[in-house]
């Protein structure tokens, strides 16, 4: 047998493996990003769960998203968890949030990366995919249309608690969760840490503000305008302001293939292109996090200020920071920038690398004619069969962290990173 079947056989074998992963996360509708973990099902999670099912089994992914979009609100807002179930093996629960949707769920969103996974999906059988991306595109324009009223600053598209952003303890919100004062907070159990160590995990610190921000927001009942009025953490955010853009681009294509009216997401388009270009901070050469309460940058080059690509905008400064941070690194892109002093290789956004975050990364520089997408690919690729579908890994030396089993980087592999990939 030579190298290149060998390479072939153990790849196929990945296959098999990343397939496995899903269905074991499968709860039937919805898929949980790993178990024990996290025993929900997630926003952002999800829509990458369909992106993986649509490899092997397109109606599968298709009811993923329909099970993800059950728990919209009443105001277009689709939460970050659907509480579907009981399970005490997470904190904080259903009982902790309120949400007043029509699933149990979180108070807060994630990253609407949901439309974009749907164009993925719908173009593997458009004729398959119809019926479902009928019944899914008002409903994904009127979560678009909830960013676009009740989180805009400057056009750049803001988060209302680091956890909305997916990338919990980022360097991002140092300065914003600074000003917070956890009083009254009150005594919890955090569940994370009897599966994960705690440092692949944030600080006591952060997690204090974090639920002092979710009773906050609770004791409004989710009000948006109550909120807005009475915000204490809004920060513009490259995570949010590229992934709505982008997902906003790809409703565009599924509303013209559906025969829809796309001119006021066309609006919308522009409206975000202007905002994206107030996130450019000049003293890192790149998209950064701006707090819009105190107008200071975080001072941020992360895996999100490269997002740029993905959400359809080119910039040559950005290529270099993203050169030279990949240069410091030997496994995907860093959640952050390794030449920083708060650099953390292990620790959760603070610098591990990311398979799901890889792909965006990697497929907006690959539309944008860059080699380096293709290079990226490449290196999340050999990183998945050294180490397996942990959820992060440690990008210097490739050390699995986090959850194991993880469906995004199951999901991810089949349709992107593995050399049999079907999609994109």
């Amino acid at each position: 047998m030579n190298a290149r079947e060998s390479t072939k056989q153990s790849t196929t074998e990945l296959d098999r493996q990343a397939e496995q992963v899903m269905r074991l996360n499968d709860k039937g509708g919805y898929t949980v990003p790993t178990e024990g973990l996290y025993p929900y099902q997630w926003n952002w999670d999800s829509a990458f769960a369909a992106f993986g099912f649509a490899q092997f089994d397109v109606g599968r992914g298709w009811k993923e998203l329909e099970t993800l979009f059950s728990g919209q609100w009443k105001n277009g807002m689709v939460p970050h968890i659907l509480f579907h179930t009981e399970d005490d093996r997470y904190f904080p629960g259903p009982e902790v949030w309120q949400g007043t949707g029509p699933v149990r769920s979180s108070g807060i969103t994630q990253p609407p990366v949901a439309a974009t996974m749907a164009r993925f999906i719908f173009e593997i059988d458009p004729e398959a995919g119809r019926e479902p991306m009928e019944r899914l595109f008002d409903a994904m324009v009127r979560w678009h249309a909830w960013f676009m009223k009740w989180r805009l600053d400057d056009n750049a598209v803001c988060t209302a608690h680091p956890w909305e952003t997916g990338r919990d303890n980022a360097p991002d919100w140092d300065g914003a969760m600074a000003q917070i004062d956890p009083v009254d907070v009150g005594s919890y159990t955090r569940r994370d840490l009897g599966h994960v160590d705690s440092a692949m995990r944030p600080r006591p610190y952060d997690y204090d503000r974090y639920i002092w921000l979710l009773k906050h927001g609770r004791s409004f009942a989710w009000d948006d305008s109550a909120l807005l009025e009475n915000t204490r953490f809004r920060v513009a955010d490259p995570t949010m302001t590229f992934t709505l853009l982008r997902a906003q681009r790809d409703l565009v294509a599924l509303g013209q293939a559906l025969g829809r009216d796309v001119s006021a997401l066309q609006a919308d388009i522009e409206l975000l292109e202007a905002g994206a270009q107030t996130l450019w901070n000049p003293a890192i050469k790149g998209f950064d996090s701006r707090d819009v309460l105190t107008g200071k940058w975080a001072g941020s080059l992360s895996n999100a200020s490269f997002l740029a690509w993905y959400a359809g905008l080119d910039n040559p400064e950005l290529l270099e920071s993203y050169r030279r941070v990949m240069s410091l690194v030997a496994y995907g892109v860093p959640s952050f920038d390794p030449a920083d002093a708060r650099f953390d290789a292990k620790r959760y956004w603070r610098g591990p690398t990311w398979g799901m975050m890889n792909m965006l990364i990697g497929t907006g520089l690959t539309e944008m004619g860059h080699a380096d997408g293709e290079t990226l690919r490449a290196l999340t690729s050999e990183l998945i069969q050294a180490h397996g579908f942990s959820e992060y890994f440690d990008p210097t030396d490739g050390t699995p962290a986090g959850g194991k089993s993880f469906t995004w980087t199951a999901a991810i592999w089949l349709g992107w990173a593995s050399p049999d990939r079907s999609a994109i």
